[in-house]
């Protein structure tokens, strides 16, 4: 075998699980070198974002799956790629080296006696179910995390952070669409791989394993329906709420405009060089007219108060 750095193997008696850990040309030279596969299928590999997809050869069977990773200083999810090749006796997973428990998985198997006799001492397809557990398992957090987003933004928003809280809704909002775009093929694959048990590297046994691993699919996608629910409940709230105080807010500017034209206009009034105005030459006529202004200024306020305006 060539030593590359990111092409790790284990091998027991019935099975080589071939893990590459990079994506780059190297490791698929590596691949072109020791194997007999598609031109097209190598290349699959070396382009990043494909498709999830499930092509059937006579002697292997090439899968291209797409899982959901935390990139936590920017708060998003992104997709990881893993392509497989599922053979007679063997399973190869290439990897962009961005999947954790991908990783963590082949360690555990490569250093554990126990590990390695539990998954590698049957077919490939077994070894496959058991990948695409560890991972799905690895999701149920994230989907968690994304519910507990919104429990506590909708905590918050009642509290008067409606504008604060737009932003974290529109993060919640981006990761769940693109949880969302990541996961909508995997049940379709998963069902295709199911439909091939007629290969001969692929037993009936495994097919118990496989559809666990749809029912897991089917559930990820089914809480996935209920977090964009909440979520688009959640930004009408929020959005209803900024509204609310935006109008409130309007609505007593208005009203101070209103209170207030009277007394403009009674100063207006006054203003007027005019040879006859009343109660400018009173003695008392300043005080008279601040008088006037604030009388009107009181039933005005009075008024809107009975009707409920204010």
């Amino acid at each position: 075998m060539s030593k590359l750095k990111n092409v790790k193997e284990i091998k027991t008696g019935k099975l080589r699980w071939i893990y590459l850990s990079q994506n780059s040309k190297r490791e698929i030279d590596y691949l072109r070198n020791n194997f007999r596969f598609h031109p097209l299928d190598l290349e699959d590999c070396l382009s990043p974002a494909q498709r999830p997809k499930l092509d059937e050869y006579d002697n292997y069977i090439f899968m291209i799956m797409s899982f959901p990773y935390f990139k936590r200083p920017s708060r998003e999810i992104l997709a990881s790629e893993v392509d497989f090749f599922i053979g007679p006796d063997y399973l190869i997973t290439v990897s962009d080296g961005r999947l954790a428990p991908l990783d963590s998985f082949f360690e555990q198997c490569r250093l554990n006696d126990t590990y390695r006799e539990k998954y590698l001492s049957d077919s490939p397809a077994f070894l496959l179910s058991e990948i695409l557990n560890k991972i799905q398992h690895y999701l149920e957090p994230m989907l968690d995390h994304i519910s507990l987003d919104i429990d506590n933004v909708q905590k918050i928003i009642f509290e008067g952070y409606e504008k604060r809280m737009v932003r974290e809704i529109l993060v919640i909002k981006r990761n769940i669409i693109s949880f969302r775009k990541i996961m909508q093929a995997h049940k379709n694959v998963i069902r295709k791989l199911i439909d091939k048990k007629d290969k001969f590297f692929i037993p009936n046994t495994v097919n118990v394993y496989l559809a666990n691993n749809l029912e897991q699919a089917k559930d990820a996608w089914d809480s996935l329906e209920s977090l964009k629910e909440s979520a688009d409940a959640l930004h009408t709230t929020n959005e209803s709420l900024i509204s609310f105080r935006l109008n409130d807010i309007m609505k007593i500017l208005t009203m101070i405009s209103v209170v207030l034209l009277p007394v403009n206009l009674i100063a207006t009034i006054f203003g007027m060089n005019t040879p006859v105005m009343p109660l400018v030459n009173h003695p008392n006529g300043f005080y008279l007219i601040l008088g006037l202004m604030g009388f009107l200024l009181i039933a005005f306020v009075i008024f809107f108060k009975k009707k409920d305006w204010l």
